[in-house]
């Protein structure tokens, strides 16, 4: 008992050595940081300049007020005094693949200006602490945290530090309110920034605020009779007019570079984005050109894009097989004409939904994208299991609809363009995780225009992907180059069970990139029940009984979907390969900046047409022996989970999905994007031809 009295009794005592004032000087791994006084002593009521000095380590960077496309700015919380807003001298470019962010290198100094308390006493010490947040970043992103404090005597008049020269010479990076006035135009993509200077020979404007502008965007300037103009594309939350457009100008003349805060109000008709293609393409200079922008493409050439494209969807893999069940409708007699138009009706149903999803998703704030649902498991697993009920329709172990058939001619008939209807639903749903040539542009177009534009190239795309078959629906003459109906159509349909089957595998294997094994595992119960279900159904002659248990294990199945859960890439077994390097925006600068060969790939695993193309072309040897020749980095963006560092790279080449081929060539500024359908040929040429634009 004595010696626990006496180990407490000692730890009271203690309290006071721990509770001492945090250090004015603490270091994490990356970055050292100090508190610096521009007073030696302070007066009561007294403001002055303290500056949190960072001595960031080689090659990594924090983060400026508005850190630009990702990243997050520094913040101080201070305790025991009042203190003003950071003070931020002007940032430089941090440009890493398609992002542009903002941020400082080697040894940025923020300023703060602190107030004394009125009531503190001569004599007595003034201890403000200070909780600093950075986020540094170089391949990787670290947040990092310290603790900080300075203890500065109170008297009765205030006596400047040593350091009180350097917090001034720090304050001169601070920018300044301009002494010029400047003025803002609607401009076609966003604003035209204009001001009086003379003699300006480079110009960038940092706007404080996110979303304000596209941070990836270039800037072009002009010179106009006594002064500049900059055009400033806006950025994904454009500022309504009449708010004002602030940040800081920074300016290049003769004399040098000076920034100067400015702000001014939004005029009317500003603020449409740009569209995707208006990012500026990878590249360490923020300056590099942007490519042509999607936006100007136009309604009447988007629509026409986007019907090639819906036709192409036909050939595609993944909607070939429910394709070929639409052949055995046409192939019996029947109303043609009603199940052209039918069929017609879901897919285009499905288009507008699935564009109607797409605004909506937009609407909240969310960079979406072509094959966007693919991202989730839950709607991957569900498919699975529609394209296996097909397969066991197709196989015969139940009939849709067979129970009904003594009811009357009427009633089958509209069984049969019910049929119709959800054939053109299950097309479009198998459609999406393809791509087809031409659509690119037009869906890029589409997801940067309002939702009445979106919802019309939608409208066309699937248009496109109906038109053969409403066109044999309508076209006698066609009609009679199909096989006439037999005993062959029986076998022929239990034939197309297994493209069904076969489809069934190809999104289990998607999904256990998204989900591991575990997920597979359920999946794979949720067929055996559904089966089960449908087998007793089968066995008890479709007897009441029977057909609730078949539905009972339809639900089971889907019930099974609230256990499937996401994992990380890393976690997934032989989710990478050596062949490649995952893809980053910082692997893909760093490889620039050595001025290295980079191909790269952005795919997902449920994109057919992107697997497709792996196999006849990425994966050939004569494709591995150019980029060994050539020393070609090759970098694999996957895309099967939702990643928004590759949706940015789609966004910035006008995609809104997979796949996207982009190869840099040594001293390239822009990426040469490759077809969305690929041939060894074609690689092999890309990589052995000479870059045709390098910098100087």
């Amino acid at each position: 008992m004595y010696s626990f009295l006496r180990s407490a009794f000692l730890a009271l005592l203690a309290i006071p050595l721990l509770a001492q004032a945090a250090p004015p000087e603490a270091a994490t791994e990356h970055v050292k940081a100090r508190l610096v006084s521009s007073q030696a002593a302070v007066a009561p009521g007294q403001r002055f300049t303290v500056a949190l000095e960072q001595d960031i380590k080689s090659h990594w960077h924090t983060y400026w007020l508005n850190p630009g496309d990702s990243g997050q700015a520094t913040s101080i919380e201070w305790a025991g005094a009042e203190a003003g807003p950071i003070q931020w001298p002007t940032p430089s470019i941090q440009a890493i693949g398609p992002i542009v962010n903002y941020g400082y290198e080697g040894r940025p100094a923020l300023l703060v200006e602190l107030t004394v308390p009125a009531d503190a006493q001569p004599g007595s010490r003034f201890k403000p602490t200070a909780e600093v947040r950075w986020l540094v970043c170089k391949d990787v992103c670290i947040p990092e945290q310290v603790s900080l404090g300075l203890d500065l005597p109170v008297a009765a008049q205030a006596q400047p530090g040593a350091d009180a020269a350097l917090i001034e010479a720090w304050r001169a990076a601070i920018p300044q309110p301009a002494p010029f006035a400047v003025s803002l135009k609607a401009a076609p993509q966003g604003v035209r920034l204009s001001g009086p200077t003379t003699g300006v020979t480079k110009a960038y404007f940092f706007a404080d605020a996110w979303g304000a502008v596209a941070h990836s965007a270039p800037q072009p300037l002009k010179a106009e009779a006594g002064g500049w103009v900059l055009d400033i594309p806006a950025g994904d939350e454009p500022l309504a007019a009449g708010k004002p457009l602030s940040g800081v100008i920074a300016l290049t003349t003769a004399a040098g570079e000076q920034a100067w805060t400015i702000a001014a109000p939004m005029p009317e008709g500003a603020g449409k984005g740009p569209g995707p293609a208006d990012l500026a393409t990878p590249a360490v200079d923020a300056a590099v050109p942007a490519p042509a922008s999607v936006s100007e493409l136009g309604l009447l050439p988007a629509l026409a894009l986007a019907l090639v494209g819906g036709l192409i969807l036909n050939l595609m893999p993944c909607v070939f097989p429910v394709l070929s069940i639409k052949a055995l409708a046409l192939v019996r007699e029947g109303n043609h004409k009603a199940e052209g138009l039918a069929y017609t009706a879901g897919v285009l149903a499905s288009f507008l939904l699935l564009a109607a999803v797409l605004i909506a998703l937009r609407a909240g704030g969310q960079q979406v994208g072509w094959g966007f649902q693919f991202h989730s498991p839950v709607f991957v697993l569900v498919v699975a299991y529609l394209l296996f009920l097909v397969g066991l329709n197709l196989s015969g172990l139940f009939e849709i609809g067979g129970s009904f058939t003594g009811i009357g001619s009427g009633l089958a008939a509209r069984q049969g363009l019910a049929g119709s209807f959800f054939t053109g639903v299950l097309a479009a749903v198998v459609a999406t995780p393809c791509t087809a040539p031409f659509m690119g542009a037009a869906l890029a177009f589409a997801l940067s225009q309002p939702a009445a534009v979106l919802m019309a190239v939608f409208l066309a795309l699937g248009l496109g992907l109906a038109l053969p078959f409403l066109v044999l629906a309508f076209w006698p003459a066609a009609q009679r180059w199909l096989p006439r109906p037999g005993a062959w159509m029986d076998r022929f349909k239990q034939f197309l069970a297994f493209p069904m089957y076969a489809a069934v595998v190809w999104l289990l294997w998607v999904l256990a990139q998204q989900t591991g094994p575990d997920g597979v595992g359920l999946a794979l119960v949720g067929l055996v029940v559904i089966t089960f279900g449908l087998w007793w159904r089968h066995a008890s002659g479709a007897s009441a009984v029977g057909t609730v248990a078949a539905l009972a294990g339809v639900v089971l199945a889907l019930g099974v979907s609230a256990w499937i859960k996401p994992v990380g890439a890393d976690a997934v077994p032989g989710s990478s390969a050596s062949a490649h390097e995952p893809y980053s925006a910082e692997r893909l600068a760093e490889l620039r900046g050595q001025n290295k060969p980079v191909f790269v790939n952005m795919t997902a695993a449920w994109c057919i047409s992107c697997l497709v193309n792996e196999r006849v072309a990425l994966s050939r040897p004569e494709v591995g022996e150019a980029f060994a020749k050539a020393g070609v980095t090759y970098l694999k963006g996957d895309w099967t989970r939702e990643d928004p560092s590759i949706t940015a790279v789609l966004k910035a080449h006008g995609r809104s999905g997979v796949p996207l081929y982009l190869y840099y060539a040594p001293g390239a500024t822009e990426a040469q994007v490759l077809p969305q359908i690929l041939t060894p040929g074609l690689v092999v040429e890309a990589v052995t031809a000479a870059p045709t634009d390098s910098r100087s």
